[in-house]
């Protein structure tokens, strides 16, 4: 996979001016991370119409990984298979693909400190005192 230098999240042009509500069709989990992370994108002007559907599956992500853990503490990390051998619970996997999956989409929606920490955002001509004005 190659590498190189993470996009920088920059205020948009055609930003949201007000929150959407989350879909109906994520579950609680999702909706919660929803009402946690839209209203902060969209007052930072980071988050356009055509871009949530990445929301939408970082917020699914959420709920997917909430609900695997709550299968793993419920009956463990592992069992024991019908010929006897311990194994890895199969939702420990599931948690693992929904922290990979959620850690991805938060540094490209600009949720994490490292990709605050790169981020030039504020709406464009917000700053007073700049002698050079919007140049």
């Amino acid at each position: 996979m190659a590498r190189g230098r993470k996009a920088e999240v920059k205020a948009l042009d055609g930003a949201l001016s007000k929150a959407p509500s989350a879909p109906s069709w994520l579950p609680e989990h999702g909706k919660k991370e929803w009402r946690r992370v839209v209203p902060q994108l969209v007052a930072d002007r980071k988050i356009a119409a055509h871009e949530l559907q990445t929301v939408e599956a970082y917020c699914l992500a959420v709920a997917n990984l909430r609900q695997a853990e709550a299968i793993v503490a419920k009956d463990g990390p592992t069992y024991v298979s019908p010929s006897g051998e311990l194994k890895r619970h199969p939702a420990t996997t599931l948690v693992k693909e929904a922290i990979e999956a959620a850690r991805r989409l938060a540094v490209e929606l600009g949720l994490t400190p490292a990709a605050r920490a790169k981020n030039k955002g504020g709406s464009p001509g917000n700053d007073e005192d700049d002698a050079f004005g919007d140049l």
